[in-house]
């Protein structure tokens, strides 16, 4: 590889003549490679010959904004590897996936979507479809009335009823009294 940058070309195995190549190389870590050239971990002439332009991002959990994008993007991009049709978001999932710290980055919003693609029924993708490590990392609500209660929220905004808060007082006022 070094050879390959440094120089523009390399042998097969067991070659004698060196083959020309024009590439460019774009390579990326989640570790830190200066620590790792000191530590010894990490060749020093290859650090910086790919250390040439560096493009730092963040991961997902510092970037909670970017999260519903890159939901939707994926879920069609599922859809379409899985043929299957699409799903939409609910409100309450999404702000839960939001919520999440994704620990795995990218590649696990990758495979929770093709996972919910493929296992969540129905057209759309709701709270409860979520994983439980999902749900229990994120703010959605854990008693069963608030669960029960967001789950009439979500069917009633879906379905075009107005004003869910004239229409719920009144039962929690009963409720209550």
């Amino acid at each position: 590889m070094l050879r390959v940058l440094a120089e523009g070309e390399f042998y097969r195995v067991g070659g004698q003549t060196p083959i020309q190549v024009d590439v460019r190389v774009i390579a990326a870590t989640h570790q830190d490679l200066q620590v790792r050239v000191a530590q010894g971990l990490f060749r020093e002439d290859l650090y910086h010959r790919l250390n040439v332009i560096r493009l730092p991002l963040p991961p997902l959990r510092e970037r909670a904004e970017d999260i519903p994008l890159l939901l939707r993007h994926y879920l069609r991009a599922a859809a379409r590897e899985l043929d299957v049709e699409v799903k939409a978001l609910a409100p309450l999932a999404e702000r839960a996936l939001a919520a999440y710290g994704w620990p795995g980055n990218v590649r696990e919003l990758v495979n929770l979507c093709r996972r919910l693609s493929v296992l969540a029924p129905g057209s759309e993708i709701r709270a409860e479809d979520l994983p439980q490590e999902i749900v229990a990392g994120a703010a959605v609500p854990q008693t069963e009335w608030q669960r029960a209660l967001a789950a009439w929220a979500e069917r009633a905004a879906v379905s075009g009823e107005g004003a869910l808060l004239d229409l719920a007082l009144p039962q929690f006022e009963r409720t209550l009294i």
